[in-house]
């Protein structure tokens, strides 16, 4: 009787289609889906089919999660897995188990131990039990029928091995609460596009919206023959308008960055803090009159100026601290200034000693007399904190420059190339240190200036 049971019901046939569902929207109206849509971060992605049909084109949509009934889009999702799984998977699965237990009963027929054979058939009860409900109750009257038997045949072998034949462990299947949202029909054409239209209407950003209503032209130019006319005629004049719309504000938003950044590098170069606050407030006002239309494009314009705003805060404290401090460094400079022409003045000396075009016993003694000179005119001048590491760099050119005339004066003396070229590399290292240190004290005796807008932090 059980194996008239087990293959009496019909097989289904297979569907090999993706699923479609579909994704409710708070205000009622709903997405397709191509497939599960995913969750992340607070925003909702899935594919959209674009074309009625198997294997339609699908289009990326991003929408955020708030608009979203999850509650039905659940609901529909799992009416959805039920069907499909009813339609392709059920009666394979059913099948598994059919053949489960006939194989378990088998082995009730073939063992002699009524313990075992007890045991056989409860385990078989406990899978069937348990099946409709992680299967969508597929053939559920039939694995009704089947638990009834096997709970007799069950009862009976316990009465057999001396125990009560009652057990009041044997549950029946009861059907588990679903809340069921009915499938809607498959797409058509028209719908498909409609489908575009609103999610062109949902996007957040300028670029998605725009590729949705050219998807929606195209669906509209390949599906012509079977969309109604009048319908037609009106949703590509529709679409096509939105689509100039949407280039027209893109080159408005376009031109208001393209103006006010150059704007703002000026501004931020000479320190001005207000000008750039009323730059920021001059974007706002810009915006509204364009509708807030680009919310991505006023965040990076926005947060561009307000890049160039903090430089320029920075900045205007800089000179304001340097305004305070010119007297002490007006002071150091005009002491270290001699120091810096006679470093200069060696110039010429550390150049031949570079490059090896010959040094006159008198060039050599000029340069170490000279930075010896140099050395204790620096030594008399206490350099204020901002120029601290200028100073030593100063007082390093100097000593390389002595040690480069007499590491020049050795090779010299006893025709040695490989010291001639140890007192270039010398005298190299003292005219690189001697610019550095007098460029950057230069620089500092002079108001901060705007470092390159490129290196902001």
């Amino acid at each position: 009787m059980l194996a008239v049971l087990l293959a009496a019901a019909p097989r289904a046939n297979g569907d090999d289609a993706a699923t479609l569902l579909r994704v409710f929207l708070k205000d009622g109206s709903a997405l397709v889906s191509y497939g599960e849509p995913a969750r992340v971060e607070g925003r909702v992605i899935f594919s959209m089919p674009t074309a009625s049909g198997p294997n339609p084109p699908l289009h990326l949509v991003d929408i955020s999660a708030g608009r979203v009934d999850w509650e039905r889009t659940e609901r529909y999702a799992a009416s959805a897995r039920a069907t499909r799984y009813l339609q392709t998977r059920a009666e394979a699965d059913y099948a598994a188990l059919s053949n489960g237990i006939a194989a378990a009963l088998n082995d009730v027929t073939l063992t002699a131990d009524p313990a075992r054979r007890l045991a056989i058939v409860e385990n078989a009860r406990k899978v069937l039990a348990e099946w409709p409900q992680s299967h969508y109750n597929y053939r559920q009257t039939e694995v009704r029928q089947m638990l009834g038997m096997l709970d007799e045949a069950i009862a009976d072998l316990r009465a057999a091995t001396g125990g009560s034949r009652f057990n009041l462990s044997l549950s029946t299947v009861t059907d588990p609460p679903i809340a069921i949202e009915p499938l809607l029909p498959p797409l058509t054409p028209q719908e498909a596009i409609q489908n575009v239209l609103l999610a062109s209407r949902l996007v957040d950003t300028a670029a998605e919206r725009s590729s949705l209503l050219g998807t929606a032209l195209t669906a509209i130019d390949r599906d012509k023959g079977v969309l109604p006319s009048t319908w037609l005629v009106d949703t590509r004049a529709d679409t096509e308008a939105a689509l100039r719309e949407e280039a027209r504000l893109d080159q408005s938003y376009r031109v208001m960055t393209d103006a006010l950044l150059p704007l703002a590098n000026r501004r931020a170069n000479a320190a001005d803090v207000l000008g750039l606050e009323r730059l920021l407030a001059q974007v706002y006002r810009q915006d509204e009159q364009l509708g807030r239309k680009r919310p991505d494009a006023v965040a990076a314009l926005v947060g561009a100026i307000q890049e160039r705003l903090d430089a320029a805060r920075r900045l205007q404290l800089a000179r304001d601290r340097w305004a305070l401090r010119e007297p002490v460094l007006r002071k150091y400079y005009l002491a270290i200034s001699r120091p810096i022409d006679l470093l200069a003045g060696m110039n010429p000396a550390l150049e031949n000693i570079k490059a090896l075009a010959g040094s006159s016993p008198g060039a050599l003694a000029t340069i170490e007399r000279v930075a010896a000179q140099i050395l204790t005119l620096s030594a008399a001048v206490a350099p204020p904190d901002e120029f601290s590491a200028a100073h030593a760099l100063l007082v390093s050119a100097v000593q390389m420059a002595a040690t480069a005339a007499r590491i020049r004066r050795e090779a010299t003396l006893a025709g040695d190339i490989g010291r001639a070229w140890d007192a270039s590399s010398a005298a190299a290292g003292a005219l690189m240190l001697g610019t550095r240190a007098t460029s950057d004290i230069r620089s500092l005796v002079r108001p901060p200036q705007m470092a390159t807008l490129n290196n902001l932090k």
